[in-house]
Formats: C-alpha cells, sequence, structure tokens
C-alpha cells in the first residue's frame, strides 16, 4: 500500500471515529446500502429475483459511510474460503467498534463471536456433548416433545398456529433440557431471541437483547456454581472453572439461541413447502428418505441468511479479488446454498442417498461451523415425519400470500403459520 493509499486510509479512520462521536451508527438500517439489506430479505420462500440484465456478482464490494468497505460473498466456493480462512478473519465484534459506537467495548462471549484460543478450548469444552453419542440421550426426549406437543395441537381449536404450538415448543423445550435451564425461563429467552435477529430495530435493539439473555444466564451460572447441575450449564461450570461467568453465559447463549429461531424457522418453512408438495410429504414420512429430504431443506431454506461478520486480519485474496486488511466480509450462505449447482426438483428429491448432500453451508463451514448441527438435523428429522404421519391431511388454514414473513432479519422464518390439521375428514 502507497503513502497517498496509507494516508487516505487513516484520514478516513478519523472521519470515522469522529462520525461516531456525534452519534452516527453506520450499521442503523436506514444507512445502509441497499445490497446489504438485499442479504437479509427474501420474496417468500425466494431469494430476491435479480434486476434483469444483471448478473449474479458472487462478490461484491460496497462502501459504508466514512469510507469503510464492506465484502458481499454470494459464490459457495468463496463462502467457504471465507469461512475456512480463520488465520485471516476475526469473529471478534469489538474489532469493528470504530464502525458503530452500539458495539459493545468488550467481547460478547459465545463461540460465534470469539477467536482462537478461546474459541479452540471452548468449542472442545461443548463439544462431547454434541457428538451422535452424546446427542443419544436427547432422542427419546424430542421424540416424547413432539408427541405432546402433536397432542395439544389435536385438542386445540382449529385452526392452529404451528409456530406457537409446534415449530417454537420441540427446540425450546430440548435446549433447556440439554442445557439445564428452568421451563419458567423459556418465555423470555423466546423473546430475547426473536428481537436479537429483527434489522430492522437497530443494532442498539439487538445488542439490548443479546445482553439481557447474557444477565440471565450470568444469574443461572452462577446458581450451577454452587450446586452444579447435570444439564450442560453445570458441565461448563465444571469444565471452565477458571472462566468468568460472564464467558460462560456468552457459551451458554450461543447454544441456546443456536437452537431456538433457526430451528424454529427451519421447521415452519419445511412444513410450508412440503404442503405444497405430496411427493415431498411422502418422503418426509419414510424413514429411509426424511433425512435426505431435510439435508436439502436445509440448503434451500438456509434459515441463517448471512454468516456473522469477518474482520480482514491481513490482506488476503478471495475469488480473484484483493480483500484489504480491515475490510468487513459478510458471507450469504442463502445465495451459496443456491449457487451448489442444478437446483433440486420441485419434488425435493434429493441427493446423496439416505444422508443426503451435506456440502451445503447451511451450518456454516470451517472452525465455526454450528456446533448444534447434528442436533438440528435430530429435531427436523423427527419433526417432520412425526408431524406428516399424525395429520396427512393438514393443510394451510389462509391463502399463502397472507403468510407473514419475517421482514429484515439475519434468521429468516415465519411470525405464525395458521394450519387446519385435517381431524374432521379423518
Amino acid at each position: 500500500m502507497g503513502f497517498a493509499s496509507r494516508l487516505s486510509t487513516r484520514l478516513l479512520r478519523r472521519r470515522l471515529r469522529r462520525g461516531s462521536r456525534s452519534g452516527y451508527d453506520v450499521l442503523a438500517p436506514h444507512l445502509l446500502p441497499e445490497p446489504i439489506l438485499d442479504l437479509f430479505r427474501r420474496d417468500g420462500l425466494e431469494p430476491l429475483a435479480r434486476p434483469p440484465g444483471r448478473p449474479a456478482q458472487r462478490m461484491t464490494r460496497v462502501s459504508l459511510l466514512f469510507g469503510t468497505s464492506v465484502w458481499l460473498v454470494s459464490g459457495h466456493a468463496e463462502v467457504r474460503q471465507v469461512l475456512s480462512a480463520k488465520e485471516a478473519f476475526s469473529n471478534e465484534l469489538t474489532r469493528l467498534q470504530h464502525i458503530s459506537p452500539a458495539l459493545p467495548d468488550q467481547a460478547l462471549g459465545g463461540l460465534g463471536m470469539c477467536d482462537p484460543p478461546l474459541h479452540t478450548r471452548v468449542r472442545q469444552m461443548l463439544a462431547p456433548e454434541f457428538t451422535a453419542r452424546g446427542l443419544r440421550r436427547l432422542e427419546p426426549v424430542i421424540r416424547n416433545v413432539v408427541a405432546e406437543q402433536l397432542d395439544i395441537m389435536s385438542a386445540a381449536p382449529q385452526p392452529v398456529d404451528l409456530v406457537r404450538t409446534f415449530a417454537w415448543p420441540v427446540p425450546a423445550r430440548t435446549i433447556c433440557e440439554l442445557l439445564g435451564v428452568p421451563a419458567a425461563d423459556l418465555d423470555a429467552f423466546r423473546q430475547l431471541s426473536t428481537r436479537r435477529f429483527d434489522i430492522v430495530a437497530g443494532l442498539d435493539a439487538q445488542l439490548g437483547a443479546v445482553s439481557s439473555a447474557q444477565l440471565r444466564l450470568e444469574r443461572l451460572i452462577a446458581d450451577e456454581r454452587r450446586n452444579p447441575g447435570s444439564g450442560l450449564l453445570g458441565t461448563l461450570v465444571t469444565r471452565g472453572a477458571d472462566l468468568d461467568d460472564r464467558t460462560l453465559a456468552g457459551l451458554a447463549d450461543g447454544v441456546l439461541t443456536g437452537g431456538l429461531e433457526t430451528s424454529a424457522g427451519m421447521i415452519t418453512l419445511g412444513t410450508l413447502l412440503l404442503l405444497r408438495d405430496p411427493v415431498a410429504r411422502e418422503r418426509a414420512t419414510d424413514g429411509r428418505t426424511v433425512g435426505a429430504l431435510t439435508e436439502e431443506l436445509l440448503r434451500h431454506l438456509s434459515v441463517v441468511q448471512v454468516a456473522f461478520p469477518r474482520y480482514a486480519l491481513t490482506d488476503v485474496e478471495i475469488g480473484g479479488h484483493r480483500v484489504s486488511k480491515g475490510d468487513v466480509v459478510l458471507c450469504s450462505l442463502l445465495r451459496a446454498n443456491r449457487h451448489t449447482g442444478a437446483e433440486a426438483a420441485a419434488t425435493m428429491t434429493g441427493t446423496g442417498g439416505a444422508r443426503g448432500d451435506r456440502r451445503h453451508v447451511a451450518f456454516g463451514h470451517g472452525a465455526h461451523r454450528c456446533l448444534g448441527a447434528e442436533l438440528a438435523r435430530m429435531e427436523l428429522r423427527i419433526a417432520y415425519q412425526a408431524l406428516f404421519e399424525r395429520y396427512p391431511r393438514m393443510r394451510l388454514a389462509i391463502d399463502e400470500h397472507e403468510i407473514p414473513f419475517h421482514g429484515l432479519a439475519m434468521v429468516y422464518g415465519l411470525q405464525r403459520l395458521p394450519v387446519d390439521l385435517g381431524l374432521r375428514d379423518s
């Protein structure tokens, strides 16, 4: 980088700091460029259509106020390259504090927002609970929760809201069982989970929801230190006795929120798609094919729309483009998954045998790949199969164009999904 470029960069950063002190939050939704906002928008179940004549861009650079460069990465190979380059990129939000005064001046905690060596250590602390062997004890719990929620749906006046009666309770009760979080706290964590992913509310509201959840979890961690239970919270305070309550609460928060909004979104969006397609519904009720179907739904729907922001620690070449030190990179998981080759047919035929094709990035990639991926897969397979076995005549209770989808959100989903279970036709 030449002298002129270095001087220009320093001047831009000085203007940025001055703007931040004056109260400018360049991450406020109304100040973000449209290409960034478009990463969080959809047309129903589909990505936003490109304007006629505009080719798909695998990488695009845009600028925030005061000159900060943000790369939008959409190509499948390029997204995998960014997400696996842990030496070149940082996940710590504190590195972006010069961009927005709303960002915290200390680490939020959680696997998704920390770098090695802390990330390496805490992931190793959590990993045993998320292996196939570690999750085996949760399978009967999930099946029991699913059965109970299906009973609740049957007893409720028709139509029922699938979000409220099934899609949320199944992952929420499961993750609370895993962590050892009291059922009395469930509703509060649900509300905070929804708020933190709402782009429209702004960064202050999102970070406020994160902070509130962490404070609740810090109190639970303090209780566990006095009397460790058998859940993951008790395991954390035992294995991480030298870590402070804030750090442990951040880890628990990542597990909790990572398993709520995402799984609820997948259950509702997947159900909507399956209601459109009788062939796919048959595959959902067949134990030999539901696994491959679930993988295709994960790829096709990609409810986590964008990976956590990456901060370039050094100059690096991605897909033939030079990303400079200090640039911010946003990876679109949805667009990357739609770039994996030929789209599946409308019947969700899927590929890759009983397990399906797992080359998608719905769970991310690399060192920060979602630790709870296998838990999510188990929940979804059980939920889809049981739901359509129990209610083969289930149908939408409103016109599809009336379904309220989330607006700008990091995690996509439905606000509600009214369905008629078809019980009167049985």
